[in-house]
């Protein structure tokens, strides 16, 4: 059986009762880091039972077959990763994948989630929502993301680290608007847990204006596009691609954010900016 055991994103009271007795009962544990593993052991007063090995991002790919083998052969491994589930803008997916090919049970130990986590404690709406993990590093690719979500009406969450967080933000509110309603949550259950609320420009400023910058593990979480039924001329997504090439944009990225931000389609936007 492969277990995905979910750990504390900060407290460790937030284990679930089940983990401690997973690592202590598992033939193998997998681990991200093998040495947070064993502070989380040693903090949750169990003893590690089986083999402890590392799976990680950069030997994911290699390690997967190993383990998937183990899996037919019988075993039982538990996974884990840093913090939260495994698999979720972590290592997990392709030995999910694999055990699902070799006819293995696959089951979880639920547990902490920064994403659900930030979602409720935002303010924003959680009836409809999706996760869209960490944007590019890329500024054209981080664009061209953001644009593709321009229209999604549901709320949205992202990982995003500490030093990016601002330059996330202003790409969020040059794309969306700069009154795009947000939530910033940085280091969630943890001794200094804060969450800021506001608009995205307004969030970028609050992240500009950290004295050692943003601190911790941070979770962002925007509000969806609001419809309007509007609809512009040729004249109207002309300027509006002038404009955003003249903040430095290629036409191609222009035409592709106008795009989304106005909900036309994308020929039609590049009609009326080559009339």
């Amino acid at each position: 059986m492969l277990i995905l055991a979910a750990t504390p994103i900060g407290q460790v009271a937030d284990a679930s009762g089940r983990l401690g007795a997973a690592l202590e009962s598992a033939d193998v544990v997998a681990a991200e880091d093998t040495r947070r593993l064993k502070r989380l052991a040693a903090d949750l007063g169990v003893e590690i039972g089986g083999r402890v090995v590392s799976y990680f991002e950069g030997n994911e790919e290699r390690r997967t077959p190993e383990l998937a083998a183990l899996l037919a052969d019988g075993q039982t491994i538990v996974l884990v990763t840093d913090a939260g589930m495994p698999s979720v803008s972590d290592p997990g997916y392709r030995l999910v994948v694999a055990a699902i090919q070799a006819d293995v049970p696959v089951t979880a130990i639920p547990g902490p989630s920064a994403v659900l986590t930030a979602l409720a404690v935002s303010g924003l709406p959680v009836d409809r929502f999706c996760f869209e993990g960490f944007l590019p590093r890329k500024a054209g690719e981080r664009t061209r993301a953001l644009t593709e979500l321009a229209t999604e009406r549901r709320t949205m969450v992202f990982f995003e680290s500490p030093h990016r967080t601002e330059t996330s933000l202003r790409a969020m509110a040059q794309v969306w608007g700069d009154d795009r309603p947000a939530a910033v949550c940085r280091e969630l259950t943890k001794t200094y847990e804060e969450v800021a609320r506001g608009g995205l420009a307004e969030l970028a400023e609050w992240a500009a204006g950290q004295e050692q910058g943003v601190r911790g593990e941070v979770t962002i979480v925007v509000g969806g596009a609001v419809s309007e039924a509007r609809t512009y001329a040729p004249g109207d997504l002309r300027d509006l691609v002038a404009a955003r090439q003249a903040d430095g944009l290629s036409r191609k990225d222009a035409i592709e954010q106008v795009a989304g931000e106005t909900g036309m389609r994308k020929k039609d936007v590049y009609d009326a900016a080559h009339s």
